[in-house]
C-alpha cells in the first residue's frame, strides 16, 4: 500500500478539525445527556492533575484526532461503503471497539473519583455515541473535501502548455 503524504497531512487536518468540534460541542451535550463526561479531563488528568489538565487533555485529544484522520484517510478509500457514510461508520466502530476500556478507567485512572463512571452507564455510552458520530461526519466530509480526485473535466496546467510555452493547437478553441 502506498501512502501519500500530501493526503496523509490533509487527513490528519481533517481529523484534527473534526477533534476539536467534538471538543466545542461538549458543553453542549452534558446538561443533554445529563453526564458531566469531558474527554479532555479524562485524557489530561491521565497525565497531570494541576491547572494544566485542560490544555494538556485537549492537545492530546487534538493529537488524537490527527492520528485516526491520518488513517482515516489512507483507509476510508478501499471501504466498500458509500463515501458519505465511512467517516460516522469508522468512528462508531472506533466507538464500540474502544469502550470496554471505561471498565479500566473506572478502576485505575488517577482522577477516577473526580470523574462520572462510564463502565454501566447508558447516558455515557449514548454520550460518546454522539460524539464519534459528530467526529465521524466532520471528518469524513472534510477530509473527502480536502481529498478530493482532481475534476477530469478541468485541464491541468501541463496539458494545456506545450514544450515551446506556446500552447496545444487543440485547446485553441478553434472550431473544427
Amino acid at each position: 500500500m502506498v501512502i501519500d503524504r500530501a493526503k496523509t497531512v490533509r487527513g490528519a487536518f481533517a481529523g484534527a478539525v473534526a477533534a476539536a468540534v467534538w471538543l466545542a460541542q461538549q458543553p453542549l451535550d452534558k446538561p443533554i445527556f445529563g453526564v458531566d463526561y469531558d474527554d479532555s479531563e479524562l485524557l489530561g488528568k491521565a497525565f497531570t492533575r494541576g491547572r494544566s489538565w485542560p490544555v494538556v487533555g485537549a492537545a492530546i485529544h487534538l493529537a488524537n484526532g490527527a492520528a485516526m484522520g491520518a488513517a482515516y484517510t489512507n483507509v476510508a478509500p478501499r471501504l466498500p461503503l458509500p463515501s458519505w457514510s465511512r467517516g460516522p461508520l469508522v468512528a462508531l466502530a472506533e466507538h464500540l471497539a474502544t469502550w470496554p476500556l471505561t471498565i479500566a478507567v473506572d478502576r485505575v485512572h488517577p482522577a477516577r473519583g473526580e470523574m462520572p463512571r462510564l463502565a454501566g452507564s447508558s447516558r455515557a455510552f449514548a454520550q460518546a455515541t454522539w460524539r464519534h458520530l459528530v467526529f465521524g461526519v466532520v471528518l469524513g466530509e472534510l477530509e473527502r473535501r480536502l481529498n478530493a480526485p482532481p475534476d477530469p473535466d478541468v485541464p491541468r496546467f501541463e496539458h494545456t502548455l506545450s514544450s515551446n510555452g506556446h500552447g496545444k493547437l487543440e485547446h485553441a478553441g478553434i472550431p473544427g
